[in-house]
């Protein structure tokens, strides 16, 4: 129903225009994250500037969009309350602000060292099922906006309020699906924002109750009265430097950057596809570790790239940096400036847009293919959405590598087999095809008559490989056995980059390797039906 592969633009206004859409929907969910990481919402409005502006400005993927995102703050909000409880407040964002210097640290070295082609690794159903999955999440995030209040004091919207916002949510997604069918002068998903709120303004004038971005806001904490805030200011974190304080912040750091690294470059392939482009994963990598760092001595939560807002400015337009830095710029003037402005947004037209995005980010193909595609993929994908459902995005990813490994290992390791040759003279050779590694040694054993066959013994790996130290401690296995009957094996054909591994293993692999000369005699062997 909608096309997920979008024409590719360089128009500067387009670019503005989403920026200016992503700005809106940045603020509500930066908002959001500072109270799952039980810090004030500036904390998390600076992170949504630090992190949009750093990453546009030197990351690796244009048009991509970061963010204080709920995975970081879900994972720094144990060492906030833990500190909390310990010495206050205070001493706890500082914490908090170490942490994330750390993190970004540990981001920062990942792309130096040019980590990030990792992310090839990452299999197509992983992939489809980490898309479909964060489509559900974010699904799921937006439900918390037709209740007033937070936690245990939230309640969900009285009836007449609660049509309205579902009527304004319904006519926002109206707005953005049609009118970019009309004209592309616009972003759809921006006039969707304007209108509803001109109309929600209307409403609210003739007494009509609408939930607004300060209502949001206030439902959270009631002793907020606005959104805006001053500038982030540079201050280093006062804490103590020292090996407790280390040991404190590291598990939290190191979760931290590796969940930040997996989304953002996870999103960095999402957004490749999109734009049938290629990004940057290791600049991306440093980009982000240099905006967590600047997180930590600015003030922030620290974050990544956020795959909600990076599809909003897809949808929108954005392509290049400019989207991002008009996005992280026009978010700063809003929180300084127009805060009253803003704050007569509707959380329905914000909330439309996130749906939009949702029905834009599920692959709907992989419900199709799931019958014609191998059984062991069609698991995988619909365990990563699961998982990323119920944990989060970087488990889903990191079991779901685990899980395709385990069925790649499990399905390779099947196919090892090998033909015969009977020669006279006692001779005998064992042509084997398959890849001879931990999942196969176990059948490579069976194919072996150890009593039952003659005194001299030939492996062929010409259509073979020998691959880890399980395949080395498989041959010496085979070989002490037929030398209990007084036999002997030797290895023929053995490529290069095997036969390399096997005289590094000298203290492990005892078994004869034949050269040119022994194959040479073995092919005689086999010719002539006759031991040479």
């Amino acid at each position: 129903m909608f096309k997920l592969i979008f024409e590719k633009s360089q128009s500067i206004k387009n670019d503005v225009l989403s920026g200016l859409t992503v700005a809106l929907a940045l603020i509500p969910e930066a908002i959001a994250f500072s109270f799952v990481a039980h810090v004030d919402p500036s904390v998390g409005l600076y992170a949504a500037f630090i992190m949009g502006f750093v990453t546009a400005l030197i990351g690796g993927r244009p048009g991509m969009i970061s963010g204080a995102t709920g995975a970081v703050a879900v994972i720094f909000a144990p060492l906030v309350l833990m500190q909390t409880e310990r010495f206050g407040m205070e001493v706890a964002l500082q914490y908090l602000f170490l942490a994330v210097l750390l993190m970004g640290f540990f981001q920062l070295l990942f792309g130096l060292f040019k980590l990030g082609k990792f992310i090839r690794l990452i299999p197509h159903p992983v992939m489809l099922g980490f898309v479909n999955g964060l489509a559900i999440v974010i699904f799921k995030s937006q439900l918390s906006q037709f209740y007033i209040g937070h936690g245990e004091n939230a309640r969900l919207l009285s009836f007449y309020p609660l049509m309205i916002m579902v009527s304004l949510i319904i006519l926002t997604m109206f707005i953005s699906y049609v009118l970019p069918r009309l004209t592309s002068a616009v972003p759809g998903s921006l006039v969707a924002i304007l209108s509803v709120t001109v109309l929600s303004i209307g409403l609210r004038n003739n007494g009509v109750e609408i939930h607004t971005v300060l209502d949001f806001v206030q439902g959270m904490d009631s002793t907020k009265s606005t959104i805006a805030v001053g500038l982030p200011v540079f201050s280093f974190p006062s804490v103590a430097l020292n090996w407790t304080t280390f040991m404190t912040i590291l598990p939290y750091s190191v979760l931290a950057a590796s969940v930040g690294l997996i989304e953002s470059l996870m999103t960095l392939t999402l957004v490749d596809e999109l734009t049938e482009t290629r990004g940057r994963s290791n600049k991306e990598s440093i980009a982000q570790g240099l905006a967590n760092m600047l997180n930590g001595v600015f003030g922030g939560m620290g974050g990544c790239a956020m795959i909600g807002q990076s599809m909003i400015n897809i949808r929108a337009g954005g392509r290049m940096r400019i989207s991002g830095i008009t996005a992280a710029l026009a978010l700063l003037v809003f929180i300084l400036f127009a805060a009253p402005v803003i704050e007569q947004i509707p959380l329905a037209a914000l909330v439309g847009i996130m749906f939009m995005v949702v029905i834009a980010t599920f692959e709907w193909s992989s419900i199709r293919i799931l019958n014609k595609i191998p059984r062991s993929d069609a698991f995988v994908l619909i365990f990563v959405s699961l998982v990323t459902v119920i944990f989060d995005l970087a488990i889903a990813v990191i079991t779901g590598l685990i899980v395709s490994a385990l069925v790649f290992a499990w399905t390779q390791g099947k196919v090892i087999h090998a033909s015969v040759t009977n020669v006279k003279n006692n001779g005998k050779l064992y042509h084997l095809k398959g890849n001879l590694f931990f999942a196969s040694v176990s059948s490579f054993k069976e194919l072996f008559n150890f009593e039952g066959d003659p005194e001299n013994i030939g492996l062929d790996f010409s259509q073979a490989r020998i691959s880890d130290h399980s395949a080395l401690e498989a041959i010496q296995n085979i070989a002490n056995r037929y030398a209990k009957y007084g036999k002997k094996v030797r290895l023929l054909n053995l490529s290069a980059e095997c036969a390399g591994l096997i005289n590094k293993a000298d203290n492990i692999v005892e078994v004869s390797i034949a050269d040119k000369k022994t194959d040479e005699i073995w092919k005689q062997y086999i010719a002539h039906d006759r031991l040479a």
